[in-house]
């Protein structure tokens, strides 16, 4: 018996995805799904770059508004209202699974390499880290900040520490605690078999853009995002009392946002930053893609949305 098809849109920030996707979701008869850990939040809509409404209501999208920056709110909100690897393979293979009971095709669209690993190949197994391990790590980050933990890592764990921005700190002190609990470094442990994958023939395209043309194009969308009104954003998201949790997810343009209207920088100096920290996590994800999935790769400099989405039907009805 033939495995159910499941499709899947991937690459660096900036590469067209979002575009491609709602494309190929009405050529394949397909429902989009996010896999993008910023775009997962409902109250996050300018500086996620997500689909726009319009888009959304056009055809059927999911888990773009699956949590709350407030909070849970239902059995799909894990504690804290934190997305994970874990919380997204487990949502989004019921997603997957409901979209394909009703005859469709599942369009994964997004940029978070380790949520679609989650879900293509299970999740690998980690050890249990001992409360004094876990202690003794987040006092080391308290002290000396998670960009020292990050520079730690990545003479350590240097898989891991590639795809991790240095100011992530959960995800750093993570990764550490996990090397001293268990001896092997996180990367080895994502590289053991994973359980409860979705089983399914499988097509993965990642768009790929030369970074001298791509850092072209973040610097033409990082000028959009604030016309678009991620300050005005980031303001309602404060005034409504959600400034801690925003500040938790360290998200680009969001951050440099709070710094614009605490009086801390200036509009150039916050676009200047977004740019930088695009261009960083634009360089992680292409190395994440490049080293951990098994996609085909096509190229989307021309920008001619036409032979995009023709070389695209061509993997996926291959």
């Amino acid at each position: 018996m033939s495995r159910p098809r499941v499709v899947a849109v991937v690459g660096a920030t900036a590469t067209g995805k979002t575009e491609l996707g709602e494309s190929l979701a009405d050529s394949l008869g397909g429902e989009i799904v996010c896999a993008d850990s910023r775009q997962v939040y409902r109250e996050l809509e300018v500086g996620t770059g997500k689909p726009t409404r319009a888009e959304r209501e056009t055809r059927p999208h999911h888990l773009f508004d699956a949590l709350s920056l407030a909070g849970p709110s239902s059995g799909w909100c894990p504690p804290a209202a934190v997305a994970s690897a874990g919380w997204y393979a487990r949502v989004a293979r019921v997603a997957c699974q409901d979209i394909l009971a009703r005859g469709r095709t599942p369009v994964l669209v997004g940029g978070s390499g380790l949520y679609l690993a989650a879900l293509q190949r299970g999740l690998a197994p980690t050890p249990r880290v001992p409360s004094a391990v876990r202690e003794r790590v987040r006092a080391a980050l308290a002290e000396h900040g998670p960009a020292a933990l990050h520079q730690q890592l990545a003479r350590s764990d240097p898989e891991t520490a590639a795809r991790l921005a240095p100011r992530d700190a959960q995800r750093v002190a993570r990764a550490l605690e996990v090397l001293e609990a268990s001896g092997h470094p996180l990367s080895w442990w994502h590289a053991r078999p994973g359980a409860d994958a979705l089983a399914a023939d499988w097509r993965v395209l990642e768009l790929v853009v030369a970074p001298a043309r791509l850092a072209r194009r973040i610097a033409a969308r990082t000028v959009a995002l604030f016309e678009a009104g991620l300050v005005d954003e980031t303001r309602a998201l404060i005034a409504a009392g959600l400034a801690a949790p925003l500040a938790r997810l360290h998200a680009v343009g969001y951050d440099e946002a709070v710094e614009l209207l605490a009086g801390r920088c200036s509009v150039e100096a916050a676009r200047e930053r977004v740019s930088l920290r695009t261009r960083q996590l634009a360089k992680r994800q292409r190395t994440w893609f490049r080293h951990q999935v098994d996609a085909a790769r096509l190229e989307a400099e021309s920008g001619d949305e036409a032979a995009l989405g023709a070389g695209a039907l061509a993997v996926f009805d291959g």
